[in-house]
């Protein structure tokens, strides 16, 4: 029989594959920005606040601070290295204010992080203050970014997306792939912290886990409806040329009635 500890160490793994697969997610629009030379209208607000919600997890992780958090450590040392290479492709590609901006940002995640871990290392002597004081940051700052403005018009943006999908019954534009990726993320890590009870994890993964579930029981609603949807607009699509007009000052070009040409899309 499998034991408790076995079964979490399997489920953190899992969990650590899928988180690292999110954590490259944004990779496409960084080989855009290295393409052009431009960080172009993109906020570097997202990699910022992702990079200070690693670094704290991070630390959440260390022995020294909640032991037997292995895992929680080494996907979020993999997250704050693959977010510091974000933040520093857009320095590179960035310029005046956005600069600055993304600059002050990044210091001030360090900066912070920083004075955190000295003061829990230095005024806080057991295991249990030390996961107390960095779990509820951890906790607080996941908070944070749902209540900041930029985080508010994320959550609109969840669900004004929400509500387009149920008054088109379309989930065309809700990756279906990421949806899936999200709830085996939130999952794996909801279970991981379930095993051995641990309400820091607990919290934004459930959290997560719900918001993911509500997508995919859109996709499972509206699939059927999506598809007939895209079927219809590829019909429009096709134009007779039974219907083009052909001027009768060009005597050369007499009208074809029985082919069909296909309208051109944006493959963009």
């Amino acid at each position: 029989m499998i034991s408790a500890d076995t079964l979490r160490t399997v489920v953190g793994i899992v969990g650590n594959v899928i988180a690292l697969g999110l954590f490259f997610s944004p990779l496409p629009t960084f080989i855009r920005i290295w393409k052009k030379k431009s960080v172009e209208e993109f906020s570097v607000i997202p990699y910022v606040a992702t990079l200070l919600n690693c670094m704290l997890w991070m630390l959440y992780g260390l022995p020294i601070v909640h032991p037997n958090s292995t895992l929680v450590l080494t996907i979020n040392c993999a997250g704050t290295a693959i977010e510091i290479c974000y933040v520093i492709l857009y320095l590179v590609f960035s310029d005046g204010p956005k600069r600055l901006k993304a600059l002050f940002l990044f210091f001030g995640d360090l900066a912070f992080v920083a004075v955190v871990a000295i003061i829990v290392l230095i005024f806080f002597h057991t295991h249990d203050y030390r996961s107390l004081i960095v779990g509820i940051l951890c906790v607080i700052f996941c908070i944070i970014m749902y209540l900041a403005p930029l985080s508010v018009m994320a959550v609109v943006l969840f669900y004004v997306v929400q509500k387009m999908v149920i008054q088109t019954k379309s989930v065309e534009y809700m990756p279906l792939s990421l949806s899936v990726a999200s709830f085996l993320n939130g999952l794996c890590w909801t279970i991981y912290a379930l095993i051995r009870f641990d309400l820091y994890i607990t919290i934004p993964n459930g959290l997560g886990l719900l918001f993911s579930i509500t997508q995919l029981v859109l996709h499972a609603l509206y699939y059927k409806s999506t598809k007939r949807q895209i079927a219809e607009r590829k019909l429009k699509g096709e134009v007779g040329l039974t219907d083009v007009v052909i001027d009768d000052s060009v005597k050369e070009s007499p009208v074809i009635s029985s082919h069909k040409i296909e309208a051109p899309t944006n493959n963009e």
